[in-house]
């Protein structure tokens, strides 16, 4: 049986292997080697627009997510105030996003994807826990409007969300210096809201309570 060398392997196979390599210069290679220059051009072009893209679709929603805690009273007021004209666009919440994000630029890739999964299992468990909440409060309030309701009591839904938050628990845990800073942060706002430090808007979170106190009572139990 014929054994090709090396030098006999097919441009194809070779280059695939290189790309699994960890060498970031011979992956670059290998996409003019397999498809010609045009496709490392192409393929550069494409990630560029593709980042851009990700970058300014990231910015808006963080933003506009900083307005809506500002408008809630969840965040200082600052941070919803506007520019002037028809775009009206929320400059300081912009700029605080784009702030993080040039400071979060300068991290190895391993301390990003640790924080973003830092981030993103604060935010389940939030989600968690503000669900049984909501559930509690049904049961104890007449006045709460709820126009769908998860088919099971209270009980079971915390013992349905208890696995996931166990997992989540423990792996911040592990993470122990990037949980006390976002908690550290939340009991921040907090103390300035309270002292009066800083400038809170409750417009809205007031209309919002009197909008729950004027609901009609829910449908009977037994709605699905």
């Amino acid at each position: 049986m014929d054994e090709r060398g090396a030098g006999d392997e097919p441009v194809l196979l070779r280059e695939v292997r290189q790309v699994g390599e960890p060498n970031l210069e011979a992956g670059k290679a290998s996409q003019g080697n397999i498809g010609g220059r045009w496709l490392k051009y192409w393929t550069e072009a494409g990630a560029v627009l593709s980042s851009v893209g990700l970058f300014e679709a990231q910015l808006s929603s963080g933003a506009f997510q900083l307005l809506g805690m500002a408008e809630l009273g969840l965040l200082p007021s600052v941070f919803a105030r506007r520019a002037p004209g028809r775009s009206a666009t929320p400059w300081v919440a912009v700029a605080a996003s784009a702030a993080v994000s040039l400071a979060v630029s300068f991290l190895g890739f391993d301390d990003v994807v640790a924080t973003a999964n830092l981030l993103y299992r604060l935010g389940t468990l939030l989600e968690f826990s503000a669900f049984l909440r909501l559930r509690a409060r049904e049961e104890s309030s007449s006045s709460l409007k709820r126009p769908y309701r998860v088919p099971l009591p209270l009980p079971a839904l915390a013992a349905m969300c208890l696995v996931p938050s166990a997992f989540l628990a423990y792996v911040a845990a592990v993470a122990a210096a990037l949980t006390a800073l976002v908690v550290g942060w939340h009991g921040a706002m907090r103390v300035c809201r309270s002292r009066k430090w800083l400038r809170f808007n409750t417009a809205v979170a007031a209309d919002h309570r009197l909008q729950l106190q004027d609901a009609p009572p829910p449908p009977p139990a037994g709605r699905v």
